[in-house]
């Protein structure tokens, strides 16, 4: 299953409080970067980030899956609903995640206001 653009919308609203914030599309799903790390995804309407240190902490016993079959696990975000908590989670994940690999430009969009 697909996610929806519309799921994905509400995602960027409650991270409207961050700046270097964007997406790409890929095959029906969304990947989130902040400050151009990748931070996770939008998978089948749900938002998975990567199991850093920092995301683990802010979220304990947070389920781990799959964003896609034979794909590592990743951290389930269940307080979507809560802006001021998923700023709070990307912000103290950035340090965490890897530098971006340089290659040919991607196709990331930024979010415009």
């Amino acid at each position: 299953m697909a996610s929806s653009k519309e799921y994905l919308d509400f995602i960027l609203g409650q991270l409207s409080g961050l700046e270097d914030v964007s997406y790409r599309p890929m095959m029906g799903e969304y990947i989130l970067y902040y400050k151009g790390k990748i931070v996770g995804g939008i998978y089948d309407d749900r938002m998975l980030v990567k199991p850093v240190k920092a995301a683990a902490e802010r979220m304990p016993g947070a389920p781990c899956e799959p964003p896609y079959e034979g794909a590592k696990g990743m951290l389930l975000v269940e307080e979507v609903d809560d802006g001021e908590f998923l700023t709070g989670l990307l912000r103290a994940m950035a340090d965490q995640l890897p530098e971006p690999k340089r290659g040919k430009k991607s196709g990331v969009r930024e979010i415009k206001e």
